[in-house]
């Protein structure tokens, strides 16, 4: 198929398979006319990529990934790099839900008109947080 109907049945737009070629994540032939064709199997595999980034994995990470995926092949290294890749996206979640407490905490203290825009101590974050996971 060629690059508008890959992109069409994909859902992302022609920019996007171009820039995953040239990541080395998607493979196409060129036509005699140098028009980009692809297998059939490509859009599966457009979607995985794209579950893949909005994992937050880069497109190097993506791409060392991508043959163990394809294979069927799991391999320590592999389960290394997932994990790796899982620990920190838990830590991405940890900072965002720090910064949400504390934006809490703020929309709490500016309930009154004279409070203006002071600093939130830590322990006025900490105790939010510990609301928040005290919540099921």
């Amino acid at each position: 198929m060629r690059i508008g109907e890959l992109a069409a049945r994909s859902g992302v737009s022609v920019r996007a398979l171009r820039y995953y070629e040239e990541q080395g994540l998607l493979d196409a032939y060129r036509s005699d006319s140098g028009q980009r064709h692809y297998p059939e199997s490509a859009a599966d595999r457009v979607q995985l990529i794209q579950m893949l980034y909005a994992a937050g994995l880069s497109s190097r990470t993506i791409a060392e990934l991508l043959p163990c995926v394809e294979a069927k092949v799991s391999t320590p290294e592999s389960r290394a790099r997932l994990a790796a890749e899982r620990d920190r996206i838990d830590a991405q979640i940890a900072a965002l839900t720090r910064t949400r407490d504390r934006l809490d905490v703020v929309i709490t203290h500016s309930g009154s008109p004279d409070s203006g825009c002071t600093w939130i101590a830590d322990q006025d974050v900490a105790a939010v947080e510990a609301s928040h996971s005290a919540t099921p």
